[in-house]
């Protein structure tokens, strides 16, 4: 089974307003990342928000030189043909890539063609924080080289995170327990291995409790 992790950077929270600055896809085999990869910053023709900025570091100056959406479009959507797309939070990213494909007269990208991981996280996990950092922090994923967001490296994050939220590890172990490159490839802790145990962070305590006493009637007595 082929799938593709996406995700996008851009110049601020409006879809209709504001541009794709960076895309990148990841492919998975069997859930496994492959080597194939589609990655570009993008020259959105607009300002980059201070806000966006402080989140992805990309400069107007830095993306100046960059390729236009239009430029990249038929190679991403020759990568992404026919394949499953996993996003985090999928109504973010799939509004600014229809936007950018309405703009070329170019069918949009279906709901159906994508898995979202954050509705699988919140079902998973309801009451609680549920974004990637959160997930990644809940799974034990190292974040150390995360000091901005980038469209790529959390593609990375999130195929780890993906594998933990669909409870694939034993079977992915199986199919590629006799791939040489498998650890090379996940390099997965024992810690990463374990069965999934829902654990709450010390900071979404009070956000849970409030989940519980209003869902789960005499169940638990949390004060």
């Amino acid at each position: 089974m082929i799938e593709v992790i996406l995700d996008t950077e851009t110049t601020g929270l409006s879809a209709e307003k504001d541009r794709i600055v960076e895309i990148a896809c990841v492919e998975l085999s069997n859930h496994i990342p492959t080597k194939n990869i589609f990655h570009t910053f993008l020259n959105p023709e607009t300002k980059v928000s201070a806000d966006a900025f402080s989140v992805h570091g990309y400069s107007d100056e830095f993306l100046s030189n960059k390729p236009k959406f239009k430029d990249v479009a038929k190679d991403f959507l020759n990568f992404i043909k026919d394949k499953k797309l996993i996003i985090h939070n999928a109504d973010f990213d799939l509004g600014f890539l229809n936007n950018e494909l309405r703009r070329l007269n170019i069918k949009p990208i279906l709901k159906s063609d994508i898995l979202d991981t954050l509705q699988i996280a919140r079902s998973k996990f309801p009451g609680v924080g549920n974004s990637l950092d959160a997930l990644c922090k809940r799974f034990k994923i190292s974040i150390e080289a995360r000091e901005k967001h980038s469209a790529l490296l959390d593609c990375h994050l999130l195929s780890k995170v993906y594998i933990e939220l669909i409870d694939k590890k034993e079977l992915t172990l199986d199919l590629m327990s006799n791939d040489k490159t498998f650890n090379e490839k996940m390099k997965m802790s024992n810690e990463n291995r374990e069965g999934i145990i829902v654990k709450i962070l010390p900071e979404q305590m009070d956000e849970y409790k409030k989940f519980l006493k209003k869902n789960v009637s005499n169940a638990f007595a949390l004060d």
